[in-house]
């Protein structure tokens, strides 16, 4: 094509092989949100930085198990991250309706960056404080809590509504092939390195997600008659907001059973050394990320479902369904499998899920939502994890694992049939 032509960019391609693409385009993952500028900034940032934060993820339990050969300590890891989380997640999407979320991400995002900075420095002073190392850990869940919310309530700013649905599928696959390769890669950079190189790659990805959020438009807080209630009284406005909201609020239910009940993760070290061999443990911590990140890469059907509430209940249905089938498999290559199909289902509640938190929450509200809905994920898998482990020192890994899968199919419907509202949600969808 020339400068000046208008002609479309398929024109001269024979209609077959045309027809052809165009089938493929509808069915592979949809990236038209890529076409807005700060978008697609705020997704580059947000892909290299969750890849590099993989390795801080997998250095710090290591070297704290190495400061005190004790799974205590690293257990305590859990708790310093999971307080601030819970805590600070439904705050500051409180404070994020109330001021410029631009601002607001930028110094959130400064802030866990310096607590990256923290542990490289660590690290590379011996200082050999496990002390030290939970208070830089719940530092980082503390921004981390702030910055997630903010970020998530910036996307209905950037991009139109109907493309909403299609950017929530690009962040989610993003994030699983991150869990797919960050460990992976950091198992093999601490295999030659020490904690600290992994700290320092975290520290550079970083760089991207901070760049991003500097080219950010300003994002103040919508005009209204009255100015935004901040702090405490503000989170009980969303606390209210959600009350009155059914299809939100079954929307979290049903992800707090999905994650509560049939999570097996916690199980994964007593399977693979019983059942499997040791060397299967790499593959059933990766497993459900494959299956996301497929489910992803074939995802251009899912901004064209107009029933997203039947959507999501059928997806977690089915993810209750595949994990508790998993756990009754025996061979490790068809636990994967089914895994990964759990892993595909997963990804899809989680953007519809998303994806009727950002259309059907008005602006004002989006961050203080988001900070509800992030300490409901973050909460979640922890619960399942103390699920997992506490059933299965009563009943054995088989039945914890395939009745939890189970239990979770059974509740999600039970749920959707008692309480509708969330079976007949309709959102926007937009064909390609």
């Amino acid at each position: 094509m020339t400068a000046g032509d208008t002609r479309p960019a398929d024109q001269g391609v024979p209609p077959g092989r045309r027809a052809g693409w165009q089938r493929v385009r509808r069915h592979t993952i949809d990236v038209r949100p890529l076409r807005h500028t700060p978008y697609r900034r705020l997704f580059i940032g947000n892909t290299v930085s969750n890849l590099g934060y993989q390795f801080t993820a997998v250095a710090v339990p290591v070297q704290m198990y190495a400061l005190t050969s004790s799974s205590f300590w690293v257990g305590l890891l859990g708790v310093a991250g999971l307080v601030p989380l819970i805590v600070f997640a439904v705050w500051g999407g409180a404070v994020a309706d109330a001021v410029d979320r631009r601002r607001l991400l930028l110094g959130s995002s400064t802030l866990m960056w310096s607590a990256t900075l923290a542990l490289l420095v660590q690290a590379l002073l011996h200082v050999d404080s496990p002390v030290l190392l939970l208070v830089l850990v719940a530092v980082q869940a503390t921004a981390f809590a702030i910055s997630a919310p903010t970020r998530q309530a910036i996307v209905p700013r950037l991009l139109e509504r109907e493309e909403i649905a299609a950017a929530n599928t690009l962040n989610s696959t993003a994030f699983n092939a991150a869990m797919v390769v960050g460990p992976l890669g950091a198992g093999l950079l601490l295999l030659h390195g020490g904690v600290a190189t992994a700290y320092a790659v975290d520290a550079l990805a970083f760089t991207v997600a901070m760049w991003a959020t500097v080219r950010l438009p300003p994002l103040p807080p919508p005009v209204t008659s009255e100015p935004a209630a901040v702090g405490w009284p503000a989170v009980r406005e969303g606390f209210v907001y959600l009350a009155t909201a059914p299809v939100l609020v079954l929307s979290f239910a049903i992800d707090i059973a999905a994650m509560v009940l049939a999570l097996p993760r916690a199980l994964f070290p007593e399977v693979a050394e019983k059942r499997f061999g040791p060397g299967a443990i790499g593959w059933l911590y990766a497993a459900i990320a494959i299956g996301s990140v497929v489910a992803g890469l074939t995802s251009g059907w899912i901004g064209r479902v107009r029933r997203q509430g039947l959507a999501l209940v059928g997806a977690v249905v089915a993810w209750g369904l595949a994990v508790g089938a998993a756990g009754l498999a025996g061979s490790l290559w068809l636990t994967v499998l089914l895994l990964a199909v759990g892993g595909a289902a997963d990804l899809i509640s989680a953007v519809y899920r998303q994806t009727i938190l950002l259309t059907y929450v008005p602006d004002g509200f989006q961050g203080r939502l988001q900070g509800i809905f992030m300490a409901v994920v973050a909460g979640g898998p922890r619960l399942g994890d103390l699920r997992a482990g506490a059933s299965a020192a009563l009943v054995g890994p088989t039945v914890a694992w395939a009745g939890g899968g189970l239990a979770a199919a059974v509740v999600a419907a039970g749920l959707a049939l008692a309480f509708p509202a969330l079976l007949r949600y309709a959102g926007p969808s937009r064909t390609r």
